[in-house]
């Protein structure tokens, strides 16, 4: 091997394509195990800071408005600056909003330095997409299954686990110190081996589109994360919900006449990428939803501990990295149709067998199932969905993708929780679970006849070059 000449830069250790891998999953795994790692340690917290829990939901609620914010400018960003640009500095920002987090004097000031983490988690997922999409054809994507999986199912699953391991032997300050040490090296990693790469025109920013947008999705984000809780009539919900509906659909009707949208929802008229982001929001309605009313389910039928109930669903995940293997051989073999209908529809399935099973070890296996098959489905459509998007537009397609999924697992939770509450959450009472999770297979069973919209045929390779 050929020692570089003298005065020629050293080549990074991690570059091209690798680098790209590496960076984007230390970044999203940091970003997926935030969304559900602080949940057990809320009441530290607020007793740490003499604050009420209830005060203390503000931390996340916080994160999920912070979250709302940044999506829908994240397209635009990434074709005005560069894709690289936006993705270091949001990890960056990210990175040392965590170190504010943990330095934090009071819940005031955790709750402003969550909310950052939220704006930059927000432009973290599409920018991150975009770059991973870019750098394989839509016939490689197959065997990226294994790398989306790991951000996406495992270190949410891992959180609550985790976020009480470390609250209980070290302190919940390291909930979010743990973030500091990966989120440099990836940074330091991403400055040597990313590449830059030419944008297309930006355009004009859309100012009237995310005046509407940005407040539109962070106040029907407080409604869903409150309503639950706090009850869908009070004032503060109400007005948050019915607000941001109205601002929403304002948007929506402003972006469908706007020479140079901020969100490009007539992105959705494309047969393929539109049944994916109907089929995004389904799906992630019926997990989310399903994972919400699991472990109260389990707790009320079984009587089993909270901790319990959350390891309940662990298995889940691992379900979800098997998946990643299902589709990099099937996906090739049979094509997205033929491979996400029957995943749908027995994902519909389990997931309301779940509702009435109540041995341990059968929930255990049942949860599997629901990370093996809605997991295959799940990547299935997401590798379809982008197969025939082009490059200048793929920024812009995440964005409005990540915000529908987003949305969906919401919807999911907000749905769920007011099944139960209609019905009546009394303890013992197993019945009200039960149709919550009836009601997740349904959403789920709906996108079978959505995924009839896809492709019949895998993305092909392109022609080989003259």
């Amino acid at each position: 091997m050929t020692p570089p000449a003298a005065g020629a830069p050293a080549r990074p250790l991690l570059a091209g394509r690798a680098a790209v891998v590496v960076v984007y999953t230390a970044a999203m795994c940091m970003n997926g195990l935030d969304s559900t790692i602080v949940n057990p340690a809320l009441f530290t917290i607020a007793e740490d800071f003499g604050r009420p829990v209830s005060a203390a939901n503000a931390v996340e609620t916080a994160f999920l408005v912070g979250l709302a914010v940044g999506l829908p400018v994240a397209g635009w960003l990434g074709d005005r600056y560069g894709v690289k640009r936006v993705f270091l500095g949001s990890l960056a920002a990210f990175t040392l909003a965590s170190a504010l987090c943990a330095a934090a004097p009071g819940l005031g000031a955790l709750a402003a330095a969550r909310a950052v983490q939220g704006v930059a988690g927000g432009l973290l997922t599409p920018v991150g997409m975009t770059l991973l999409f870019r750098a394989f054809a839509p016939h490689e994507r197959a065997g990226l299954g294994r790398v989306l999986i790991v951000p996406t199912a495992l270190m949410p699953a891992l959180g609550p686990p985790l976020g009480g391991f470390l609250t209980e032997h070290l302190s919940w300050h390291w909930l979010f110190l743990v973030n500091v040490p990966i989120g440099v090296a990836a940074l330091v990693t991403g400055l040597a081996g990313l590449r830059a790469e030419a944008e297309p025109p930006a355009g004009h920013f859309d100012t009237t589109g995310f005046l509407l947008a940005t407040p539109g999705l962070g106040l029907l984000s407080y409604a869903l994360g409150f309503g639950p809780a706090h009850g869908w009539s009070s004032p503060g919900v109400a007005f948050g919900g019915l607000a941001g509906l109205l601002l929403l659909g304002a948007a929506v009707r402003h972006q469908l006449r706007a020479e140079e949208p901020l969100v490009d929802v007539r992105l959705l008229a494309d047969r393929a990428y539109g049944a994916a982001t109907w089929l995004a929001l389904l799906t992630s309605a019926g997990l989310m939803g399903a994972l919400f009313a699991l472990p109260l389910l389990y707790q009320a039928a079984l009587g089993a501990s909270a901790l319990d109930a959350g390891l309940s669903v662990f298995p889940e995940a691992l379900g979800l990295m098997a998946a990643s293997q299902v589709v990099d051989r099937l996906l090739p073999r049979f094509g997205p149709r033929r491979l996400a209908r029957p995943a749908l529809l027995l994902a519909a399935l389990v997931l309301a067998a779940l509702g009435f099973a109540e041995n341990p070890w059968a929930v255990r296996a049942l949860m599997f199932a629901v990370g093996l098959v809605l997991g295959t489905a799940v990547l299935t459509v997401q590798i379809a969905g982008f197969a025939d998007v082009p490059p200048p537009a793929m920024g812009r397609a995440m964005g409005l993708f990540t915000i529908v999924r987003t949305l969906g697992g919401a919807l999911g939770i907000a749905a769920a929780a007011a099944v139960i509450g209609a019905l009546g959450d009394d303890a013992g009472s197993a019945g009200p679970y039960r149709v919550a999770l009836l009601g997740t297979a349904g959403l789920v069973a709906v996108g079978v006849l959505v995924a009839q919209r896809l492709p019949v045929e895998p993305p092909a390779p392109p022609p080989p070059e003259d």
